[in-house]
């Protein structure tokens, strides 16, 4: 098994997931070691993780963990799940929109192309909910995928995921590649990136509302005017859900992976304020982005197809986020 992103956020979890289940062999490429969007590195990859496991380098083994020796082992045995991804919130987004498009859609096509040259046995793709049109009206079903254009700010990142889905349809159509492709809604959870210039709205709010706490400060800044809805999945549901499609699921559809649960920008922002006992005035900045104005997914077809349902509730997902930064942000 190989987990591109398995270092980062959710990548982490589904490790951690995958271990206490028993997991054999688990192999991370790191990017210190392996720049994907470079086809050449892909294919140092794909020689690496061939090898025996007392012949492959080091680094590819997450940290502590002891992979069992695998005797006869061929390439239709290996699953990719591909969860490497340049991501950021609103700002970044509008700050680096070549680099979202290009790293995304080299990454994944480049990869997905090499794995199906090299017999791997299956592909898991991972989407974005930003692939959606700006207006799809909600819940978001994967069959209106392809009814508009996504919202401006987060276009390029999206687009270039969903050209997996169209990679993936292709590979199996014509090469009998199962790859399949799932749609994730906005995750949080311990582990996210907290950095004020990259994070997505849970994390930036949580770190505003901290230190704004801290410093006495009557007013905090929220971008937009808290309209917009959106739904978060917990990470560890999240990995629950990517592990139960890698076992279960064998389909060119898409599928979305969410929670059920919408709440607007001004809702969530007193709800952290709340949690984070920030007592003063939240200002909500209409000059600023929204954002697209909904999102919220039709969760259905994940758990039909193979039985995954969100089990963290919403306010105790943040409860936990919220306890894992104080913990944890002296290190950063």
């Amino acid at each position: 098994m190989v987990i591109t992103g398995g270092a980062g956020f959710l990548g982490s979890f589904l490790v951690e997931k995958m271990i206490r289940g028993g997991a054999a062999d688990i192999l991370v490429p790191r990017i210190e070691y392996y720049d994907l969007t470079d086809r050449q590195v892909i294919l140092r990859l794909m020689d690496d993780i061939q090898h025996p496991p007392d012949q492959r380098p080091a680094h590819l083994t997450p940290t502590g963990f002891q992979p069992a020796a695998m005797l006869d082992f061929l390439p239709s045995d290996l699953v990719i799940i591909h969860l490497a991804a340049h991501v950021g919130g609103i700002g970044a987004n509008r700050e680096h929109p070549a680099e979202f498009f290009y790293d995304n859609l080299m990454m994944g096509t480049q990869l997905m192309h090499e794995s199906w040259k090299h017999g791997v046995g299956k592909f898991v793709a991972l989407g974005t909910v930003c692939a959606y049109p700006k207006f799809t009206p909600v819940p978001f079903k994967e069959d209106d995928l392809w009814n508009g254009y996504p919202e401006e700010t987060n276009a390029p990142y999206g687009l270039a995921k969903k050209m997996l889905l169209v990679q993936a349809q292709a590979y199996r159509q014509q090469y009998d590649f199962n790859a399949i492709f799932l749609l994730p809604v906005n995750l949080y959870g311990p582990r996210d990136n907290f950095n004020p210039s990259s994070s997505h709205v849970i994390p930036a709010l949580i770190r505003k509302c901290l230190e704004a706490r801290e410093c006495g400060e009557k007013d905090l800044l929220v971008w937009g005017d808290g309209s917009p809805t959106r739904e978060f999945l917990y990470v560890e549901d999240a990995a629950e859900a990517i592990l139960l499609a890698t076992e279960k699921y064998n389909s060119s559809e898409p599928v979305n992976l969410g929670s059920g649960f919408e709440i607007s920008i001004k809702d969530l922002a007193q709800m952290i304020a709340r949690l984070t006992d920030f007592q003063g005035q939240l200002v909500f900045d209409k000059n600023r982005p929204n954002g697209q104005p909904r999102r919220g997914l039709d969760i259905s077809r994940a758990e039909r197809l193979f039985g995954f349902k969100a089990r963290v509730n919403f306010e105790e997902g943040l409860r936990r986020t919220i306890a894992w930064y104080l913990l944890n942000r002296k290190k950063e």
